[in-house]
């Protein structure tokens, strides 16, 4: 059990750092909270950085969710006890969710943090590419056609649980990938609830909008 919960918390302190935001202090001299959408993600961060810098906050958030899945829990999963094939999949879904947690609610920035999408995604591609890649492909399609990021992340969510239902059997993992998976998607669609009242408006901003503008005067994501 205190291999466990030195793995979670590992999870969580790594899943914590704002890789985003300390991006936009290091080059910009600017707080992120306090432009565009006051997010610290990957895509507030893409608006005050551009593109390329933007792409490298995404794999740095990515790979803080991925780093607990694919690393720390099956270094101590097989430990815990005879079941531990069965212990170890849950301790990558819960480390998974601690690294998620940690990038929401970051002890480093007073628990005020980004809306899970990217480090869940590096989290779901710990467990099986094939999540990712299934909900990747959905995203770029609504992205394609509506040209809303948020929209798109909402459906890449709730792509997740349906594929890990799909992908799920004795060979690969139980219903703890399934669960983990639905609760991810319900923590996006929760952190986006803003950008859902702003789609409902007609307010939210689509892709290829200029130049982040100081919070207050945006409506970002």
């Amino acid at each position: 059990m205190l291999q466990a919960a030195l793995a979670l918390l590992s999870s969580y302190l790594l899943g914590a750092v704002p890789f985003s935001w300390l991006f936009v202090r290091v080059l910009k001299g600017v707080d992120l909270r306090t432009i565009g959408s006051g997010n610290i993600g990957a895509t507030n961060a893409m608006r005050v950085l551009g593109r390329p810098l933007g792409v490298v906050a995404f794999l740095c958030d990515f790979g803080k969710g991925l780093v607990p899945v694919a690393f720390i829990a099956p270094a101590l999963g097989p430990t815990l006890s005879s079941g531990a094939h069965i212990q170890s999949g849950w301790l990558q879904v819960l480390c998974g969710a601690a690294a998620v947690a940690g990038h929401v609610w970051p002890v480093y920035l007073g628990f005020k943090g980004g809306k899970a999408v990217a480090t869940g995604c590096g989290a779901v591609t710990g467990i099986d590419p094939w999540l990712f890649l299934a909900g990747g492909l959905v995203w770029l399609a609504v992205l394609s056609l509506t040209r809303f990021v948020s929209l798109a992340s909402l459906a890449m969510g709730l792509t997740f649980p349906v594929a890990a239902a799909v992908r799920m059997s004795p060979a690969r993992y139980g219903p703890e990938v399934v669960v983990g998976t639905g609760a991810l998607a319900l923590l996006i669609l929760l952190r986006h609830r803003s950008n859902l009242k702003r789609l409902a408006a007609g307010t939210e901003p689509r892709i290829g909008r200029g130049k982040a503008e100081p919070r207050g005067e945006a409506h970002g994501r």
